[in-house]
């Protein structure tokens, strides 16, 4: 799993916290992820490296598209991270 902080930088940016919020709802190849932006190819390419370097979307080959689909249990991991957190400074505060 990659460290917390690739993910939160990878989660910083809209455009790619709308290409989650797309793959929520389910898979998608790079082009009808694209179809939803205007931004140039290789932009959208960058924000899909980005989430996978973050481990926070898989890809599938099928023939001759890659589908995206979103890793929940990295979302899990870095939500029991936040929980942590801020329950670790609750207990320093009694």
């Amino acid at each position: 799993m990659p460290p917390i902080q690739q993910v939160l930088e990878a989660i910083s940016d809209p455009t790619r916290r709308k290409i989650l919020d797309l793959l929520k709802k389910g898979e998608l190849t790079a082009g009808e992820l694209g179809a939803h932006f205007e931004i140039s190819g290789p932009s959208m390419s960058h924000h899909l490296n980005k989430l996978k370097a973050a481990d926070l979307v898989q890809t599938t080959r099928q023939g001759q598209s890659i589908v995206y689909s979103i890793n929940t249990s990295v979302f899990d991991d870095a939500a029991q991270f936040v929980i942590d957190f801020f329950q670790d400074k609750r207990e320093a505060k009694k």
